[in-house]
This record gives structure tokens, sequence and C-alpha cells, in this order.
């Protein structure tokens, strides 16, 4: 008898619900607004409101359930707990103790970029690796790591938090964090125009950048697609930066792949052949694969439901 389970990955805004068959087959996905007043305490019941809903719909038992994955905006440590989560207004509690009582369903929870990783590996451009770490450049840097083919959440939760690797012991501008000279500074959306902006206070050289009010990383990958010389040296100096943090990474990790995501990544292949290329050249042992994320905004379901699915 074919029996069902959820993944579900909530953000700040909206929480993505999946219902999926126990093979991974995608059956149906919907959001519901993410409630974070009174400190997000409606959060967990509005989540146990729509499996019910769901389930009803479906004329469906929790004995044809296997259960519930989760991914939230915050470390999530190997027991299920979580260390806050800012965007939520949550303090640490037992996150897969309290989804499990509100639900009536058995739960597995992670850290929401750890989970978008795992979903990588499970049905999207990873499927033939087990050992891969992933980097979320949007606004800011986020990141995951799997160890045969399991998420790595560290002592605490926080394993993969790339975005706050220093590496600038010079820099003077302050990280989101509090530190300077992370990651985050430098590759991120927002980061990537920084440099950028900077960059063209010290030249004078003709560039198209210059003519726009205010620079994206996506004008900075289109005018370096179209053969801009400054833009094509900025795009150089962020493979730069992302070649030498993933040589860093691959010291401990070792990974078989390295997978991006996040808005930057839709830059497509000139992003991926740039970092190649410096990683190749600070990496100890050379090798890895570097892929560009294909689930988009569902990695993270995906992801959660395979949390739950290995329970079985």
């Amino acid at each position: 008898m074919e029996r069902y389970a959820f993944g579900i990955d909530v953000g700040g805004t909206t929480v993505k619900m999946g219902f999926f068959s126990d093979r991974g087959e995608l059956l149906e996905k919907w959001e519901i607004p993410t409630d974070t007043s009174d400190h997000g305490a409606n959060i967990i019941p509005d989540i146990a409101s729509a499996v019910e809903e769901k389930l009803a719909e479906k004329q469906l038992g929790k004995e044809d359930v296997i259960g519930v994955g989760i991914g939230v905006p915050g470390p999530v440590d190997a027991k299920g707990c979580v260390r806050q989560c800012v965007n939520l207004g949550w303090g640490t509690f037992q996150l897969e103790e309290a989804v499990e009582k509100a639900v009536g369903l058995p739960c597995r929870a992670g850290n929401d970029a750890n989970v978008a990783t795992l979903g990588e590996m499970y049905k999207g451009c990873a499927r033939e690796y087990r050992q891969l770490v992933m980097l979320t450049l949007g606004t800011g840097v986020g990141g995951g790591i799997i160890i045969d083919g399991k998420i790595l959440p560290g002592s605490c939760g926080a394993a993969g938090e790339v975005g706050h690797m220093p590496m600038n012991v010079h820099e003077t501008a302050v990280c989101g964090c509090g530190r300077k000279g992370c990651l985050e500074q430098y590759v991120s959306a927002n980061g990537i125009a920084r440099v950028t902006a900077l960059a063209l206070r010290e030249t004078e050289e003709e560039t198209v950048l210059r003519k726009l009010e205010k620079i994206t990383a996506k004008d900075i990958f289109d005018a370096a697609k179209a053969g801009d010389a400054f833009a094509l040296r900025m795009v150089d100096k962020l493979g730069k930066t992302l070649g030498m943090a993933c040589a860093r990474i691959a010291t401990v990790i070792d990974p078989e792949a390295f997978v991006f995501g996040g808005g930057v990544s839709r830059a497509g292949s000139i992003l991926t052949e740039v970092i190649e290329k410096y990683y190749n050249e600070y990496a100890f042992k050379t090798g890895a694969k570097f892929l560009l994320a294909e689930l988009g905004n569902d990695a993270g379901i995906y992801g959660s439901v395979k949390m739950i699915l290995d329970q079985e």
C-alpha cells in the first residue's frame, strides 16, 4: 500500500508545503502565509491545520503518512532542537517534538540551507553525488554540507554557514553578522555590487556599468557576457574569491561537488567556470564538480521530505 509524506520549508513570508508519495514523487505543492505575530506562536499550529486539511481532502488517515520533514531559517542540531530563528520570532526549543505533538506524525527538522542542499542531492543537480557542499548566493550567502548522503548539522546546527567564513583581515566595512571581512561581503548579490561600486571609484575606465544609477549583480554579469572589459574583471575577481573559499572548504570536507544556488547562480556557466578556474589554482586536491542548482524554490520541500523518508 502506498504511503505519503509532507515536506515543509518555512520562510519568513510563506511556508512552502509539499505532499509526496513514499517514492519521493511530488504530488502537490502549495503555500500558506507565515504568521510571525506573537513570536511565531501560530506557525506550527498553522502547519498542523494545513496537513489536516490536505489529509481530509485526500481522504487519508494518519496511518497513511510516514511523517513530516521541515526546514527552518535557523540552526537546528542533530536532536531536532532549533537554536533561534530570528525571522520567525522563535527562540530555542525542541522543534521536532513540537511539530510531532501538533501534527500527530513523526517529524525530522533541519536548517533550510542544509535541507535545500539535501534536496539538490535527492532530486536536483547533484543526484550522482553523496559528498557535496552548496553555496546559496543571494542577498546573503548560505550553505549546506552533505556527507555520505546525510546533512552535517554540526554541534549546534551551524555547520555550513560559509557566508561568514573570514576572508579579509583588512576589511573595514561591517558584515550583517557584526564582524568584518566575511565571504558574504564579497560574493552575495549585494557584495558583488558593493565591490564593483568601490572599483568604479578607483578608475576612469569606460564601462556600461558607469551609466547605471544603481548597479546590480545581474547588470555586472550581463555586461561581462556582452564583452565589457571592466565587468569581466569584476567577474574574474568574484571567481577568485569563491574559488579560494571553495578550496579552503575542500581541505576540510573534500566534497565530490560544489552546488551554487540563489539569485546570483542564474548567471549560469560564466559563474561556475571562473570559480573552477581559481579553485584548480588554489585547491590541495582538484577534481570537484561545479554545478548549478536545478530545483529553485522547491529544493527545500524535496530535502525536507528526504529527511523523513530516510527514517523508514
